[in-house]
């Protein structure tokens, strides 16, 4: 079994970079068997990768200190720090982990399969989440009108989730490569999540509704949620 015990993930609950790779930590399942109470039984048991969860608060510009500015000049979350290894940007991060911790692959070897988990991922990170972050919706909001904020995000996820929707309505099986949850799903899932925070209409897009569905009953998914994560607020 690989050493994950160095790992520290800096992350804000909320962000859907920092979502991403919570999933991943949580699909690099070490497959192990494992002897029950129960006499003459035999459990698989999935064993996540162990991290420390190093939270930053976007809102009270946590990300701008000097401390963390040199995990990550550019100030945005997630940071991976793996010993020496210090990994900033979602995507790096979940090909880091997929070379590191090949006990359970997120890209096919499928060339055709692999290419198309990538592009999932690119159009995600990409073309629909850069355009909609904090920063940029802000910075809209400081020079326009909060209306124009959300009417701009709104624009540029409904484009996005178009191409996907095209993209995967005749290849998704349970998942949106395949049965199994890979790459593209945990690029996919924190983006739909997002989605319903701007009233998106999500009767538009059967296959990302539907794929939402598994998300939702999948124990990695639902422990990589915002509101399972340690600095999310507490409801009173």
């Amino acid at each position: 079994m690989a050493d994950s015990a160095k790992l520290q993930l800096y992350s804000y609950w909320r962000s859907s970079s920092s979502h991403r790779v919570r999933i991943v930590l949580n699909l690099k399942e070490y497959r192990v068997l494992c002897f029950w109470i129960v006499p003459n039984c035999l459990f698989l048991c999935l064993i996540g990768l162990e991290y420390e969860y190093k939270p930053v608060n976007l809102l009270k510009n946590e990300q701008s200190t000097p401390e963390f500015a040199k995990l990550n000049p550019l100030k945005y979350v997630p940071v991976l720090v793996d010993g020496d290894a210090v990994i900033a940007d979602s995507f790096v991060i979940t090909l880091y982990l997929e070379d590191k911790y090949p006990e359970h692959p997120l890209l096919p070897k499928d060339l055709k399969n692999k290419a198309l988990n990538l592009q999932v991922a690119s159009i995600v990170g990409s073309s629909i989440q850069p355009l909609h972050n904090l920063g940029v919706l802000n910075y809209i909001e400081g020079k326009l009108n909060s209306n124009e904020k959300v009417a701009w995000a709104q624009y540029h996820i409904n484009y996005g989730f178009e191409a996907l929707e095209k993209l995967l309505k005749d290849v998704a099986g349970k998942f949106a490569t395949s049965d199994e949850a890979q790459l593209a799903d945990a690029f996919l899932a924190p983006q739909i999540l997002t989605a319903s925070r701007f009233e998106i209409d999500m009767g538009r897009y059967p296959t990302l509704a539907r794929l939402k569905e598994a998300y939702d009953e999948h124990p990695a998914f639902i422990a990589a949620l915002p509101t399972n994560q340690p600095d999310a607020p507490t409801s009173s």
